[in-house]
C-alpha cells in the first residue's frame, strides 16, 4: 500500500477558520502545487505549530494525503517573515502576491516556476521591498502563463516606432499606436520600466526602485506600471484582485 504521508516544502498563501481551534491552510508547495490541509488545534495557545503557519511563511512540511483536504503532522520553518509582518507596506504588497498566486494556480497541480518565482518575490519583500515589487510579480506570472504583452510593436497594425505608442489595450495584449489607440494610456517611461521587468532587467530595476529609508510610495512611472499591471491580470483571471485595490488605495 501506497504511504499517505509525504514532505514538501512551501510558502503559506492564506489561512481560515475550521471549528473551534482548527485552521485550513493553502500552501503552493514546490513538487505538489497548491495544496489545501488541516492545521488541527492550531488556534490553541500552546499548539505545537505556533507561528509557523501565517501568511507568507517559508516551510517544510510533512502532510496525511487526505480525500479532500489533507493534514498538517509536521511544520518547520525555513526562515522567519518577521520583517514583513512588522511594516504595513510591505504586509500589504505580500498580500497582493499570495492573492494573485491563489487565483492563478489550480489545486493539486505542480507549478514549479510559479514556486520559485514566489519564494524569490517573497525573498524580496524581505530584502528589497519597494511598490514595484506587486506589478513586476504580476507582469512575471502573466508571462509564465504564456501571456506576455507585446512591447515593441503596435498590436492591431504592427507600427514599431516607440514615438507613436500611446496606450495599452488589454483585449489584444501590448501596446498600441495613436492610429489604433484603444485601452489605457501608457507613458513612454512606464514602456521602458515595463520592458526592463520583462528584458532580463529586473534585479537592476528592483535595486532602483528600493529605498533603505523606507518606501516611496509616490513615484508616477511605478503607479503607472502597477495600474497596467493589476488591470492586464484581473482582465487574465476575470475578477478584481481585492488586496492589490487596497494596496492602490493605500499608495
Amino acid at each position: 500500500m501506497t504511504s499517505r504521508l509525504y514532505r514538501d516544502v512551501g510558502v503559506v498563501l492564506r489561512t481560515y477558520k475550521l471549528g473551534e481551534s482548527d485552521r485550513i491552510i493553502v500552501f503552493l508547495t514546490q513538487d505538489h502545487g497548491k495544496v489545501r490541509a488541516v492545521a488541527k488545534g492550531v488556534r490553541k495557545t500552546r499548539s505545537k505549530f505556533g507561528g509557523r503557519l501565517e501568511p507568507l511563511s517559508h516551510v517544510e512540511l510533512q502532510l496525511h494525503r487526505g480525500k479532500d483536504l489533507d493534514i498538517v503532522s509536521q511544520v518547520e520553518s525555513i526562515d522567519t517573515t518577521a520583517a514583513v509582518f512588522g511594516d504595513l507596506d510591505s504586509m500589504t504588497e505580500a498580500s497582493s502576491i499570495l492573492e494573485a498566486v491563489d487565483q492563478l494556480v489550480p489545486d493539486r497541480e505542480p507549478v514549479p516556476q510559479m514556486y520559485r518565482m514566489l519564494v524569490g518575490a517573497r525573498q524580496t519583500l524581505l530584502t528589497r521591498p519597494s511598490p514595484l515589487v506587486v506589478p513586476a510579480f504580476l507582469w512575471k506570472l502573466l508571462t509564465a502563463e504564456g501571456l506576455r504583452p507585446q512591447l515593441d510593436q503596435c498590436v492591431s497594425c504592427g507600427e514599431s516606432s516607440d514615438s507613436e505608442f500611446v496606450a495599452f489595450d488589454f483585449e489584444l495584449g501590448g501596446v498600441v499606436c495613436r492610429s489604433c489607440r484603444s485601452g489605457l494610456a501608457v507613458s513612454g517611461p512606464a514602456l521602458v520600466l515595463m520592458r526592463d521587468i520583462l528584458g532580463g532587467r529586473l534585479g537592476e530595476s528592483l535595486d532602483r526602485a528600493f529605498n533603505p529609508d523606507g518606501q516611496q510610495l509616490n513615484d508616477p512611472i511605478i503607479n503607472e506600471v502597477s495600474q497596467l499591471a493589476t488591470r492586464a491580470f484581473e482582465h487574465h483571471i476575470e475578477r478584481r484582485l481585492r488586496s492589490v485595490s487596497i494596496f492602490e488605495r493605500h499608495t
